[in-house]
């Protein structure tokens, strides 16, 4: 069978002429002499088998044949590019992935942002990134598959190290018209319990699922965020407790009812940004951690 030997260079040098239209222009572009930029493209071309530039013009222009190439050149040349980028970071110690879960009370926005900016300024680096539920955050970062998470922790939970990330306001919400009863502080567990009680479904794979602020023997719809979640609550098929952010504009404009009273009261829950403290985290994993403390102030 026979194989095909050009090199990087060779493409290198046919997609700047294809680019530029030009074996000069190509040249200073790649710090290459006229003679040699020439000499890789005719290579390139006798090893293929054909006329990859139409010389014929006053500008040197791609053939029929060429522009087959143009972009498959583009493609294997970025992926060099990639392989040669991973190398140097792999040989200074840097991690090529770095694998993240956010759990599901964090704020989106606040949380993607400060992650977007770190992996703006590390092009070589690919962010892994999980959206988990109750304890499912724990567990992904307990069996190494994550090398931080952004969620809350149990306050006795010793094999991680946290550093708070933020408080959230958890706030128990009905749709207006969903009880038969009209609203007011004295609201128990008891008279709840025949309505249905809108919960997150816990993402955890092998630790025994967790539930907060469920009422005993209530009808349950089990949904997996909070954004379902809250549209549950809002089409008055369910009730729930909901992260302020998600709510305080619905509660402003009367689309939802707080329950809060004597018995269901609001809450504050601490977010933090947590790692294992048995694990020495890498380069790149250290970094990251700095940059979202930093964003922290």
């Amino acid at each position: 069978m026979n194989t095909v030997g050009f090199t990087l260079h060779e493409l290198a040098c046919f997609l700047a002429v294809a680019e530029l239209g030009s074996f000069q222009k190509a040249a200073v572009r790649l710090h290459r002499s006229h003679p040699s930029v020439f000499a890789a493209v005719a290579s390139l071309e006798r090893q293929l088998g054909l006329a990859l530039l139409d010389r014929s013009g006053y500008r040197v222009a791609v053939s029929a044949a060429g522009q087959a190439f143009v972009e498959q050149a583009r493609q294997l040349l970025d992926s060099a590019g990639q392989m040669a980028m991973q190398a140097r970071q792999i040989a200074q110690g840097e991690e090529v992935k770095l694998a993240v879960v956010i759990g599901d009370l964090c704020p989106l926005p606040a949380t993607l942002g400060l992650l977007r900016q770190f992996f703006a300024q590390c092009p070589g680096t690919r962010l892994d990134l999980h959206f988990e539920a109750l304890s499912g955050p724990w567990e992904r970062l307990h069996n190494g598959e994550a090398d931080l998470i952004v969620h809350h922790l149990e306050q006795a939970d010793l094999r991680f190290e946290a550093r708070p990330w933020r408080r959230v306001r958890l706030v128990p919400v009905v749709a207006p018209g969903f009880l038969d009863f009209p609203l007011h502080a004295g609201i128990t567990p008891e008279m709840m319990r025949p309505y249905v009680q809108c919960v997150i479904r816990d993402s955890a794979r092998d630790s025994p699922p967790r539930d907060y602020f469920v009422v005993d023997g209530a009808r349950r719809c089990t949904v997996a965020d909070q954004f379902m979640k809250r549209e549950v609550i809002l089409q008055g098929m369910g009730w729930g407790h909901m992260p302020g952010y998600l709510v305080d504009e619905d509660l402003a404009q009367g689309r939802l009812l707080s329950l809060a009273g004597d018995h269901f009261r609001e809450s504050e829950l601490e977010l933090v940004i947590a790692r294992r403290r048995d694990t020495a985290p890498g380069r790149g994993a250290s970094r990251l951690w700095e940059h979202l403390l930093a964003g922290l102030a």
